[in-house]
């Protein structure tokens, strides 16, 4: 008992200032918009449903950033009243470095497709 007075007074045994969890509903919530932002860019990949692939490409990647921010907010419980707005920060950070990445990504793989060699011909008489 007196282990516990001690580390109350410290204001570590408390749970005024723990962070709050998300209910059931919230966590269903969250399940429930993560696969549906799974199954959208999966469902459109596998259908071919728009013939300019790039049109695809964008989808996804919005997909891919709405699913980041849902994950932060349903299951990291992050949001701008928490930790002083510090997990805001963090969200901002995550969503540039996201950007960046994917943006880059999407410039490499553009290039490296463009300036691939052309494939050979059937035609063996060139050699």
């Amino acid at each position: 008992m007196a282990g516990h007075a001690h580390h109350d007074a410290h204001g570590h045994g408390g749970h005024g200032d723990a962070p709050a969890h998300g209910s059931r509903k919230d966590y269903v919530i969250g399940f429930l918009l993560s696969v549906l932002l799974t199954a959208i860019p999966f469902a459109l990949v596998m259908t071919n449903a728009f013939a300019d692939t790039r049109i695809t490409a964008g989808i996804v990647m919005v997909c891919a950033v709405v699913q980041i921010v849902v994950h932060m907010i349903y299951f990291l419980h992050m949001n701008t009243k928490s930790e002083s707005g510090w997990t805001l920060m963090a969200l901002i950070f995550t969503v540039v470095l996201v950007v960046i990445v994917l943006s880059g990504s999407l410039w490499v793989m553009y290039h490296m497709n463009v300036n691939m060699m052309p494939q050979m011909s059937g035609d063996m008489s060139a050699m």
